[in-house]
């Protein structure tokens, strides 16, 4: 037995166990990543002071104590769960709204965008989507690293069917829109290489650095544009509304006129709760 499948086979037993046995050790992980190595606290505080400049350093380090605590969950009670999580159990946890939405367009011959960003739990909003349509859900992923992290994850994302396209891949993938179409989930708020950049605007108080692929797919070849609002319910629990952001024609929309939208939206999104956003990212180093 290879030492890979070992881990794999350790990581599947540790999601067979109950979400709330599983949230105990999350709570030993928010203890250590708040006190003891104070996970990327610089940067967090960083971030949190220019995007809240209204705000008390109280107010702004009680965002951070929470992020904490939904960084821990997140990424270690709940990602390891979707490994083995059941349809009811998922459903039950992840609720989501105006799917039809998203599907029409696919059900009438045209591919749809759907734009969401590092709010928690994106991870499992992939399964819910996939859980959910009627149609193929293709998601635009940037690969890890590490080799087995990278397969961990993309058994987590397809466990429910959903396709995983790596991003250097989409651009062939990309070519089938027409004559195959489906979702296509975009993480529109990765930060870009600069080299890649094509549109710098001002994202929570900071200049930040945005990929176009889906303005630019959306215009070139009409498709209709959906955002992703994730909100949490309680621990465990999140709803996730999908509403129209964009629609063709676009003869008469600007430059960066969804890029623009999504990005408004996306501001409103984390303004309703702040402590789901990604803060330890460098998405603001431009």
């Amino acid at each position: 037995m290879s030492q890979r499948y070992t881990v794999m086979f350790f990581f599947r037993l540790l999601s067979r166990l109950p979400l709330p046995v599983l949230y105990l050790f999350s709570d030993v992980l928010y203890l250590i990543a708040r006190y003891v190595i104070s996970y990327r606290k610089k940067v967090i505080d960083e971030n949190l002071k220019y995007a809240f400049p209204e705000k008390t350093p109280t107010e702004r380090k009680k965002i951070r104590n929470k992020f904490y605590r939904n960084f821990t969950d997140a990424f270690f009670a709940e990602t390891i769960k979707m490994l083995t999580i059941s349809e009811n159990e998922l459903r039950q946890r992840f609720h989501v709204v105006n799917q039809e939405l998203v599907d029409a367009p696919i059900k009438s011959g045209t591919s749809s965008l759907m734009m969401a960003g590092h709010i928690f739990n994106w991870e499992m909003a992939i399964l819910g989507v996939a859980l959910n349509t009627e149609v193929t859900a293709e998601t635009v992923y940037l690969k890890l690293n590490n080799p087995f992290f990278n397969q961990l994850m993309l058994k987590i994302r397809t466990h429910f069917g959903g396709i995983m396209t790596e991003k250097r891949e989409f651009r062939r993938s990309m070519i089938t829109m027409r004559s195959k179409p489906r979702i296509v989930h975009l993480a529109a708020d990765q930060r870009p290489p600069v080299s890649d950049s094509r549109y710098t605007r001002g994202f929570m108080n900071r200049p930040a650095l945005f990929f176009e692929g889906g303005e630019f797919m959306a215009k070139k070849m009409g498709l209709p544009v959906f955002y992703g609002q994730i909100t949490k319910v309680k621990r465990g629990h999140y709803r996730f509304v999908f509403t129209e952001l964009a629609r063709p024609p676009y003869t008469d929309h600007p430059a960066h006129s969804i890029t623009d939208e999504f990005c408004r939206r996306l501001e409103e999104n984390i303004r309703r709760q702040p402590d789901l956003y990604l803060w330890s990212h460098k998405r603001w180093k431009v």
